[in-house]
């Protein structure tokens, strides 16, 4: 026996040391990690839980930076813009070409009632980034002769556009694609439980460490004499995405 233990002592100490680091990795806590950033013309927050607290704010803002690159309006050379733009010679990446077909599929779906060639009206209106036009009927009735989701279409990784007055609003569609590509990559990273935000897109998986579920605020659409805006209700989100943004942060009163 003693001739044996000889021999196995320094494996039977590896076993031992291995079963301690393996032990204390087990039931160390998760920390929580947090932080902010601007992306798409708006703020975005991530909340994850990792052991090591490695924060990937970094990752984060690189893949949103190149995202925003795509099909952003708020980028002026962006793909997005340079296609407004009429730019030929411009060629769609992997993130405009994934959008534009989701989005098609989505306008056939609803019998054009989502039409993200809405580029035209909704600068007319003042709600993109030219000042707000008189509006009449026939000014409405023109525009709309530019909005029809059927006249345009991507070949041989072009885009192709039956009038050149057609403009792309990714706006309905690409923070919600964005929030997944971050939860996307917090996967990637071996993250489970994670909360991700952008302008009111929430993407909430799993849950916190103690198997609560994520909550989430919904404002009152009021704004208190402060500038400040209260809690109305708050939504839980276990596997769950979550749109909160709401028309009373940007509207104008008429007549």
């Amino acid at each position: 026996m003693t001739k044996f233990y000889k021999i196995l002592k320094p494996f039977i100490h590896s076993l031992i040391l291995t079963f301690l680091f393996v032990s204390c990795d087990t039931f160390q806590r998760p920390v929580k990690v947090h932080f902010t950033g601007e992306a798409q013309g708006t703020y975005y927050a991530v909340t994850y839980y990792k052991k090591d607290g490695k924060s990937y704010q970094k990752e984060i803002d690189s893949l949103l930076k190149v995202f925003d690159q795509s099909v952003s309006l708020w980028v002026p050379n962006s793909i997005i813009s340079r296609v407004n733009n009429n730019d030929t010679s411009v060629i769609p990446d992997e993130n405009f070409i994934s959008i534009f077909k989701l989005s098609q599929e989505v306008s056939k779906k609803t019998d054009g009632a989502f039409d993200v060639t809405i580029g035209p009206l909704v600068n007319s209106w003042g709600f993109g980034f030219t000042d707000k036009k008189k509006m009449d009927n026939n000014i409405i009735d023109s525009l709309l002769t530019y909005v029809n989701y059927e006249m345009v279409s991507l070949e041989r990784n072009k885009i192709k556009k039956e009038n050149p007055n057609i403009k792309l609003d990714f706006n309905a569609i690409a923070q919600g694609y964005s929030v997944d590509l971050a939860g996307k990559f917090l996967e990637s990273m071996r993250i489970k439980n994670y909360l991700i935000d952008i302008g009111g897109e929430v993407l909430g998986h799993g849950t916190k460490p103690n198997e609560q579920p994520w909550i989430v605020g919904i404002q009152r659409p009021t704004e208190d004499k402060y500038g400040e805006y209260e809690i109305q209700s708050k939504v839980q989100l276990v596997d769950k995405a979550l749109v909160t943004s709401g028309s009373y942060r940007k509207y104008y009163e008429k007549d």
